[in-house]
């Protein structure tokens, strides 16, 4: 590992331990974009392995956001699990079809929901 390698670990380490709640909805958000961007471009490169292990860490982050929900929150928790249900099903058609667009729209919805998450985050912080 090099040292901006490192360096980079530990601002990271340092960002996660140091996260409210929903800052950490935030970062997940932001992983799981970043590993939908690189299935993207690894599906369009023909590159099946690499898409393959992009995917499933994406995958595995919005299965992570599901199984955190508290359903005695309200309705709020129903209607993400319904998103979050959604996008596992777009992706794994986006896999069997290789449709790189599905997993694009999967990602921009993800995006949505880390805006909406950000701007609470924001509120949490100055509240």
């Amino acid at each position: 590992m090099t040292n901006l390698t490192a360096s980079h670990a530990a601002y990271r380490r340092g960002e996660v331990l140091a996260a409210t709640p929903a800052q950490l909805v935030v970062l997940l958000y932001d992983g799981a974009r970043r590993f939908l961007r690189q299935a993207t471009i690894a599906m369009r490169d023909g590159e099946v392995e690499r898409m393959h292990t992009a995917l499933r860490f994406g995958e595995r982050i919005i299965t992570h956001l599901d199984a955190t929900l508290d359903f005695d929150q309200g309705e709020l928790p129903q209607r993400l699990h319904s998103i979050y249900q959604f996008c596992l099903t777009h992706l794994n058609s986006a896999r069997l079809n290789q449709d790189p667009a599905k997993i694009e729209e999967v990602s921009e919805m993800l995006g949505e929901l880390r805006d909406a998450w950000s701007q609470v985050a924001a509120e949490v912080e100055c509240g």
